[in-house]
């Protein structure tokens, strides 16, 4: 994944899904696609903010729907549809 920043963010309680724009090799011609990626933020015991891409059961709906939404931004992206600005755009839902 290129950058620093994502194209778009998409929140939902603690999880999030985040489209990243990579670059990749076909028939030796650089193409840039999509890529997504989910994270569950949390603060642990000392009240440290950390990540992790693993989900209880109530988070389950939650990720689902930003993998929705990413998805749905990825066609978008297909027909010039996302984030009109180009710089990482953000969703939040809750």
């Amino acid at each position: 994944m290129t950058g620093n920043k994502p194209l778009k963010k998409i929140s939902a309680g603690p999880v999030s899904a985040a489209l990243w724009e990579n670059e990749i090799k076909v028939n030796g011609q650089a193409k840039t696609v999509l890529k997504a990626s989910i994270q569950r933020r949390f603060k642990d015991r000392d009240g440290t903010w950390k990540s992790t891409t693993s989900f209880s059961r109530n988070e389950i709906p939650l990720a689902i729907y930003c993998l929705e939404k990413a998805f749905e931004a990825m066609l978008g992206e297909e027909n010039g549809e996302v984030a009109e600005n180009g710089t990482g755009e953000e969703e939040v839902v809750m």
